[in-house]
């Protein structure tokens, strides 16, 4: 019985393969998510959302598709590419939609019980966690490291652990549960994420992109899956996933967070139009119902519910936004 992915010399078959271990983490993750949310639901304490349950799940289902068999298998001890679709799976996709679909008061609780809050916000810094995540990147895909863990169960478990913790880390900043432990700057957010990700890579892919030779004894003497794909192409292949694979995620997270900083800073108002269409805001910050502003020579008009445009008070067409 296989209890998880680890390399092998064995010909490659399409046959599906179970490994319990794998079905055993992701069946035991989902009960105890589910479990926290079911007894916060009874106590009438702050749950998650559905839409938070649904992205934990989602989350849960890439990380198990990621472990399981066949990519799973053919990242733990055949494919180069697959081994590093393996790993952009765990960093970009489930790890930071497991965080999302945590909401702030089970995390906070979490992290009380096993007192952990002074570690969570040591990584939560933005220059600990990109540290941490290019650490857990350069060893983890290093020809010793790889070869090494990759050889057995035990140690594929470790590697893929290693991954979660280093995602952790590295989207901890920008969407950490936690709200006081992640950057409130839009800026600093968008800034850490473009160089945490989008710097340290550009040296081990290119290594593995311009590599005349394969650096990994594992996926140079295992049985070739594809005929004809040679383990120095797999290799090469491998380099340009790691080096691009996490460019469509990352640069939509970073415009995610620019337009809702526009958002917050007002900066967009005047392109796109009052942000109270048609509606009175009086100095203290309250909004009328639907309002006229047209009257003639700035005279006040009667709105359809029956608020007055206090023109005369000093308020101004201009001042609805």
């Amino acid at each position: 019985m296989s209890w998880w992915c680890s390399a092998s010399t064995a010909p490659w078959s399409w046959a599906p393969k179970a490994y319990v271990g794998v079905w055993l983490m992701v069946v035991a993750v989902l009960v105890a998510y589910f479990r926290a949310v079911s007894r916060r639901d009874r106590e009438g304490r702050p749950s998650a959302t559905r839409r938070q349950r649904t992205q934990f799940v989602a989350g849960v289902l890439v990380l198990w598709l990621a472990s399981d068999w066949p990519l799973g298998t053919l990242g733990a001890g055949y494919m180069a590419s697959a081994h590093m679709v393996q790993y952009l799976l765990y960093t970009m996709a489930a790890v930071p939609l497991m965080m999302l679909g945590i909401p702030q008061a089970m995390a906070s609780d979490a992290i009380d019980r096993l007192r952990l809050r002074s570690v969570t916000g040591f990584f939560s810094r933005p220059l600990a966690a990109a540290v941490t995540f290019n650490v857990v990147m350069v060893t983890t895909h290093s020809p010793p490291v790889t070869d090494t863990l990759r050889a057995t169960q035990w140690g594929s478990l470790v590697m893929d652990a290693i991954w979660v913790l280093g995602a952790l880390a590295l989207w901890a900043p920008v969407i950490n549960p936690i709200a006081d432990q992640r950057s409130q700057s839009y800026p600093v957010r968008m800034t850490y994420l473009f160089l945490a990700v989008g710097v340290v890579v550009v040296i081990p892919s290119a290594a593995l992109i311009i590599g005349a030779e394969p650096i990994y004894r594992t996926f140079e003497l295992a049985p070739r899956v594809f005929p004809g794909w040679s383990a120095v192409e797999d290799q090469q292949f491998a380099g340009v996933i790691m080096k691009l694979g996490a460019t469509p995620i990352v640069w939509g997270a970073i415009l995610v967070m620019f337009v809702r900083w526009a958002n917050v800073s007002g900066g967009w108002s005047n392109k796109f139009g009052p942000k109270y269409r048609g509606r009175l805001v009086h100095a203290d910050g309250t909004v009328d119902d639907a309002v006229d502003i047209s009257g003639p020579d700035d005279q006040p008009v009667r709105a359809p519910g029956g608020a007055r445009q206090a023109v005369a008070a000093g308020l101004r067409p201009e001042q609805l936004n």
